[in-house]
């Protein structure tokens, strides 16, 4: 996980955006909750101000990982023409721009976000795959100044003993995430009640073979200290090392385009999360409001478009919001985890009549859901446990934003979500939820 390592705080994951062309087919339903919501999913199946509390998590998390590839949307840009500028008025503008034109790609549709989407992500593939497979002939070869591939490689411990099990588990749950974005499209795709599940499944597939490979590809191409030293632009400098400046800047592009495409994801995702806990009123309802032209939630992908623009300009005109916000950004990895480990606990609860029955469903519904929860919370403790005071604090402030916002709803919004009836799956999976 070296790569990923030295690329922990800005990193921009290759990203399928929604899945197929075939699912983008009906707009959102007016009025019709997303019943695939976490929030909604821990709060029935546990209890609702647990519920809101997931919710939250999800958005805070989507915001900001959001925000932390936002802010290094510029250099990208920047690097595929060669040049770099240190001015932050330059890479304000062309920031602001692209998440303005994915702003309005998110407004205008699910089909044109798709089909936006899968054409940045053939170049994106075929790039990173080609340059993985050559990065892992040149390795193979022997090439002068590459390190060799030795068990040291498979090791927890990392190579040498220099890495860190949990640093690397926690980085690998920032990067999974976000890969299931099209559950939070469900009420806009064909076959809604199978087609976003499946494609999530197969997006988690997917990264088996777009990570481990340009992973083992990748990172043995020169010496770990020179790679921590180009940490910043990694994979353009492995690039430029084996094919020179040419295919640094094709790299530099297929970045440019995964940074963009993962800014569009996140204003789709967060918009589609707020207006799945508006219609709730446990946000302000403005956020619910669907588009009547384009059939989207329009104010709220427009709301969080406002606020990555924000947060571009402030981190890169100040220092001190800068150095606060750098913090926020490595709990991340934490806010994720955290609500997977609500929505495991939340399955295993809905669908706990279901453990005692058949071999397979109390394997599915039981001990997979525990075992996930279970290990996410070590890696949730553990990482807590050597992260500095300032991480700390940002994941307070987040909760307590959250509490703060939860009181909110509950007395000023006087939402009706606090009253929910619990449910929970029958013992036959033909049988309707049963209220509890």
């Amino acid at each position: 996980m070296q790569l990923a390592v030295v690329r922990q705080r800005h990193a921009a994951p290759f990203q399928p955006g929604f899945g197929t062309l075939e699912e983008a087919r009906h707009p959102l339903r007016v009025g019709f909750p997303l019943r695939t919501a976490r929030d909604e999913w821990v709060g029935r199946a546990i209890n609702p101000y647990l519920g809101f509390m997931t919710g939250w998590l999800m958005l805070a998390g989507y915001v900001v990982g959001t925000i932390s590839v936002v802010v290094v949307l510029s250099p990208a840009v920047l690097a595929v023409f060669g040049s770099a500028s240190t001015s932050a008025w330059p890479n304000i503008g062309i920031s602001t721009a692209l998440i303005l034109v994915m702003l309005v790609i998110a407004v205008a549709g699910i089909k044109i976000t798709a089909r936006t989407q899968v054409a940045m992500a053939v170049f994106e593939y075929i790039v990173l795959i080609g340059v993985s497979i050559w990065g892992l002939t040149w390795e193979l070869g022997h090439h002068a100044g590459t390190m060799p591939i030795t068990r040291g490689w498979l090791s927890l411990s990392g190579i040498d003993g220099k890495g860190s099990l949990t640093a690397g588990l926690l980085i690998a749950v920032f990067m999974y995430s976000g890969w299931d974005a099209s559950i939070y499209v469900n009420e806009e795709v064909k076959h809604r009640r199978v087609n976003p599940g499946r494609a999530a499944v197969l997006a988690v597939v997917l990264l088996t073979v777009l990570y481990i490979l340009p992973q083992m590809g990748l990172q043995g191409v020169t010496s770990s200290a020179k790679l921590q030293a180009n940490a910043s632009s990694a994979l353009i400098y492995v690039t430029q090392v084996i094919g020179g400046s040419a295919w640094a800047k094709v790299m530099a592009f297929a970045l440019v385009l995964s940074v963009i495409a993962s800014t569009g994801t996140g204003i789709v995702a967060s918009s589609r999360i707020a207006y799945g806990m508006a219609s709730h009123r446990v946000l302000p309802p403005v956020l619910g409001q669907i588009s009547r032209r384009f059939n989207t939630p329009a104010i709220g992908s427009v709301i969080i478009a406002v606020i990555l623009i924000a947060a571009t300009w402030a981190y890169l005109l100040s220092t001190s919001i800068a150095n606060v916000f750098v913090d926020v950004v490595d709990v991340t990895g934490l806010l994720f985890a955290i609500f997977y480990v609500l929505t495991a606990l939340a399955a295993i609860v809905y669908y706990r009549r279901r453990i005692f029955g058949k071999v397979g469903e109390a394997l599915l519904v039981g001990i997979l859901p525990l075992a996930s929860a279970a290990f996410l919370g070590w890696v949730v403790v553990k990482s807590l446990q050597s992260a500095p005071w300032a991480q700390r604090w940002a994941l307070i402030g987040i909760v307590v934003a959250g509490l703060i916002l939860m009181l909110v709803a509950r007395f000023a919004l006087q939402s009706s979500f606090f009253q929910i009836p619990r449910e929970s799956a029958s013992s036959r999976s033909d049988d309707a939820p049963r209220l509890r």
